[in-house]
């Protein structure tokens, strides 16, 4: 099980690759649209289905009345079809203005997460496109920044086209950056590439000098039904490509853990077999 999160220089696909991410998960998984421009699953991927009463947007006054642990769960909404609870969703944001009164509740939020990873869940969080308060540093304010501190790992969404290389390029050493004085160090960061244009992994990877963690197919039909609604044929070459992908992200989250935290390397090696 793992936390991961995933971000971008400019808009590249995050929602997308993390709901892809989410849906093909080997294990129980939870999205989380931590986007500060406003979640759209809800209203794309689901139908408009579900009530506005649940998600990100009410935390900040549950957490203000300090029933945010009690409340948090309540919040979740199914994306399976046959609603197992297998496959769930934190709603985003209804609108980007709420975004700063969740600026305290970022870091009890990601303790929250660590604590789905621990009985169980994939936890994909849809950072969307940074936010930053300086050329090293990412908002404290306007974005969840604690939520990227907590992460295993942090994946830059890039399409393999000319331009989102170049608008990735200083995000990249932004959040580098910043997850070497904040996080759990800059090895967590890593590449999650779209294949839609003319550049391979290694290009990429030389470029950004970062390395790709995975490739998820450029499948524009499966990712109309992700982006535009459920009740179309549900994608099968995007899902088959994601859950190639989450066996590299889970090989170096291990990795990451059994580095950070040798004495848990049997509950670890459990949780790998």
């Amino acid at each position: 099980m793992a936390v991961i999160a995933l971000v971008s220089g400019k808009s590249s696909g995050v929602t997308c690759s993390a709901l892809a991410l989410t849906l093909s998960s080997p294990k129980p998984s939870l999205l989380v649209e931590a986007d500060p421009g406003g979640g759209t699953v809800r209203a794309g991927f689901l139908g408009g289905e579900g009530s506005a009463s649940v998600g990100l947007h009410r935390l900040a006054a549950a957490d203000r009345q300090g029933t945010l642990a009690r409340e948090f769960s309540q919040h979740f909404v199914s994306l399976d079809r046959e609603n197992s609870g297998q496959r769930l969703l934190l709603p985003g944001l209804t609108d980007p203005t709420q975004a700063p009164s969740l600026s305290r509740t970022w870091e009890p939020v990601s303790r929250l997460l660590s604590v789905m990873d621990e009985t169980g869940h994939d936890v994909i969080i849809d950072a969307g496109r940074i936010v930053t308060e300086s050329e090293t540093r990412l908002s404290t304010t306007r974005y969840p920044t604690p939520l990227l501190h907590r992460a295993d790992t942090v994946l830059m969404v890039v399409r393999t086209t000319q331009a989102s290389i170049a608008a990735a390029a200083p995000a990249v050493r932004v959040v580098r950056e910043e997850l070497a004085h904040q996080g759990t160090g800059s090895d967590a960061l890593g590449l999650l590439l779209i294949e839609e244009g003319p550049f391979n992994s290694s290009q990429v990877q030389q470029h950004l000098q970062t390395p790709v963690i995975g490739m998820l197919a450029w499948d524009p039909d499966s990712a109309d039904v992700l982006t535009h609604g459920a009740y179309k044929k549900m994608p099968r070459t995007l899902l088959r490509s994601a859950r190639t992908a989450h066996q590299t992200i889970n090989e170096l989250v291990n990795k990451r853990r059994v580095q950070l935290y040798p004495a848990a390397l049997p509950t670890f090696a459990g949780r790998a077999s």
